[in-house]
């Protein structure tokens, strides 16, 4: 390397990256938003879909007492811990949680929910819930529902 040479690259180092080293890591930085950006929207559009479907699911399982009791039964094994006793959110395991639990007693709350809804939420999950599809069976599942229905309708007296 001669002299000239050793400069001109002892000032290039002094100087930072060349105007074209920043302008590609300028583009890349973009594409690297963009196709994350795309990402999210394709996640959140392909999850309303879902849940415009499962809000149309009707709940095939009767709220018949010995549903409830199977239904609270499942309750106290699977959600209680977390969702709490009284369905409050307040569960011994909530303050652990990096997502609040869902208070089933907010009647208001619960009207927005269609029995589909929350089915499919107890099937397949949603960090920091685990999925349930492969743990109760359908009709389980659905007994959870009308269960999880209770707690709203006890606030409402």
């Amino acid at each position: 390397m001669t002299g000239e040479q050793s400069r001109a690259e002892h000032t290039r180092r002094r100087n930072g990256p060349s105007k074209s080293g920043l302008r590609r890591l300028g583009i890349v930085a973009l594409f690297s938003v963009l196709g994350i950006s795309v990402l999210l929207i394709v996640y959140l559009a392909r999850n309303w879909s879902v849940m415009a479907k499962a809000r149309k699911l009707q709940n095939p399982v009767p709220a018949t007492p010995e549903a409830l009791a199977a239904g609270k039964e499942s309750y106290r094994e699977h959600c209680q811990s977390c969702h709490g006793e009284n369905g409050d959110g307040k569960g011994d395991k909530a303050p652990e949680l990096s997502v609040v639990p869902g208070d089933f007693t907010d009647g208001r709350e619960m009207r927005h929910y269609a029995d589909g809804e929350l089915y499919w939420q107890i099937t397949y999950g949603r960090r920091p819930m685990p999925a349930f599809a492969s743990k109760l069976s359908e009709e389980k599942r659905w007994q959870l529902v009308d269960y999880i229905r209770t707690f709203a309708s006890r606030s409402e007296r």
